[in-house]
Parts: C-alpha cells; structure tokens; sequence
C-alpha cells in the first residue's frame, strides 16, 4: 500500500477548515481558502469538471482524467471538507448554544488577521482598487441588515439555495451559511439534512451546489485572470465587511408570532437573526474572549510565517 504523502494530509487539513467555516454563519469558506493558499487551484479545479473531463472520466481514462482536474490535490482537499461538515456540524451546533462569544471571538480574531494577509497580495493600491475595497465592505455589511426570510421546504427553493449559497461559500468575505440564514433554510439544511441525514433534503441542496459551484468557479477564474489585482481588492472588502457577522457580542433577535411570542421550533425559540451590540460589563468573560481573539489573530500569523518558510524550501 502507498505511504499517504504529507501534502495529501496537509490538504486534508486546510480542507477541515475550510468546511468548518463553512458551517458557521458568518464565516467563509474561500477565506480560509485563501489563508492557506489554495483559493486559486481549488477555482481551477472545479473549473476544469468541464466536457473533456467528463469523456474522459466516460471513456475510462482515469489517469488521464486525475491530471486534467488534478484530483490528488482536490480529493483530499474535499475529503477534508466533507469530514469536517458532518463531523462537525453537531459540535459546533453544542459550541455555539453553550460558548458562542468564545466561538464567534476566535473567528474574529482569525478573519481581522486575515485582511492584512488577503491585502498585501494585490501588487499595487491604486485608487481604483480602494475604491473597489470599500465597495466591497459596503456589500458584506449591506447584507448584515438584510431580514432573513421563512423556512422554506420546497425541493426546488431547496436546489436554489444550494446554488446560491455554494457560490457564497467560494467568494471570501460572503458567508454561504450566513446566506443560508437570509434565505430562511439554514437550521433546515445544517441541522435537519446534514446531522439527520436527511436524503430528500440534501439531494436537491448538493445537485444545486455542484451546478452553481462548476458554473461559478469559470466565472470566478475569469475575473482573477482578467483582473486579479481588482478582484482580490474587492474580496478584501468583502472579508473587511465581513467582521460586522462575526462581532462576538451579539443580541439575538428571535421570530415572532402574532400573539407576541416566540415561534418555536423543536420545543426551541427560532432565531430570527442576530444583532451587533457592545459586551454590556468589561469582566472575565469579555477578557477572555479578548484572549481568544488573539489566540486567532496568532494563529493566521503561525500559518503565514510556516507557509513563508516552506515557500523559502
């Protein structure tokens, strides 16, 4: 048997956080993505499932069609995704309902950290450039005071979500699962369909990801060729914007019913969404979150200095 090789398990490993971020709302995907330097292969991957893959994949040329798609980087990347979205799902459900400032506040830390790094990629600040960074903050906050819709189980609303939230989840900055809350199908597809697993559900929200994700990877691979410089720009703007989602203190705001209630699901208050608020006291727990933030901030600046001397053999 093979000897796994060590950039396959690294992989796997960028790939778990790349689906952890996924599950929570407010983080992206393609952030982490980009923090640890596989944004653009993973756009190209995708984008090459195109029809000479499939007559490859068809005419059995198996090696051929591992090469065209580079499937040993993509595999265990997606292996690492999947993983960590149906392993995770469940305990970051738990973290949340119990620690859900530490959570948010590590994030936080993780994101702002990532805005210095994202930036310096782009050669040079040109007007325009800042330009299109504001634009982008504007956009990713913008979204924050959007008012989520109803649950909505309609298998093709189903289909449409997954296209639009897999697009979400490859754009740094926009939280595919934050998107997912806006739509009004987040807790239905995280909870019902991914830690139930329920078929009927996640059928019709996967088949919508993995249209919407070969379709938009083409777009997106266009862009970066075409503009790269103004493109990471934005995306800055969108990771920038991003931080308001993530702000660990946040009053949640439940769905109310017309005698003035809380609308219960599962014998549990639903949440309507979240709003942005100050710790109301400086005591042990905002000192510790505080701690955590850091403890994120330090972790983005570990993985660029490690990444820096790898690059430097």
């Amino acid at each position: 048997m093979q000897p796994i090789k060590k950039n396959h398990m690294i992989n796997v490993l960028k790939g778990m956080g790349i689906g952890m971020a996924n599950v929570i709302p407010g983080v992206s995907g393609a952030t982490i993505a980009i923090i640890t330097g596989v944004f653009e292969d993973l756009i190209n991957s995708i984008k090459s499932f195109d029809l000479t893959a499939i007559k490859l994949l068809c005419s059995g040329r198996i090696k051929d069609f591992s090469q065209h798609v580079n499937l040993a980087f993509l595999l265990p990347l997606m292996i690492g995704v999947v993983g960590a979205v149906v392993s995770l799902a469940k305990l970051l459900e738990y973290l949340f309902s119990h620690y859900p400032v530490y959570i948010w506040a590590y994030f936080f830390g993780l994101i702002l950290a990532s805005i210095y790094y994202v930036g310096k990629t782009v050669d040079k600040w040109t007007l325009l450039n800042m330009g299109l960074c504001v634009a982008g903050a504007g956009f990713a906050i913008a979204l924050t005071f959007l008012n989520p819709a109803v649950e909505n189980r309609n298998l093709v609303y189903v289909f449409i979500c997954g296209v639009v939230a897999i697009c979400s989840m490859i754009l740094p900055g926009i939280s595919g699962s934050f998107i997912l809350i806006l739509m009004g199908n987040y807790e239905l597809i995280m909870f019902e369909g991914i830690t139930q697993m329920n078929i009927r559900l996640l059928a019709p929200f996967m088949a919508g990801c993995g249209i919407g994700l070969v379709a938009f990877s083409h777009v997106l691979s266009w862009v970066l060729k075409q503009a790269k410089n103004e493109t990471i720009a934005t995306l800055t703007g969108f990771i920038c914007g991003s931080l308001v989602t993530i702000w660990p203190w946040k009053e949640i705001i439940y769905r109310m019913g017309e005698d003035g209630n809380p609308l219960l699901k599962g014998g549990e208050p639903i949440i309507f969404k979240y709003q942005p608020m100050l710790p109301e006291s400086f005591d042990g727990t905002v000192t510790l979150a505080i701690v955590i933030m850091a403890a994120g901030i330090a972790s983005i600046w570990l993985t660029e200095t490690m990444a820096a001397r790898s690059r430097r053999g």
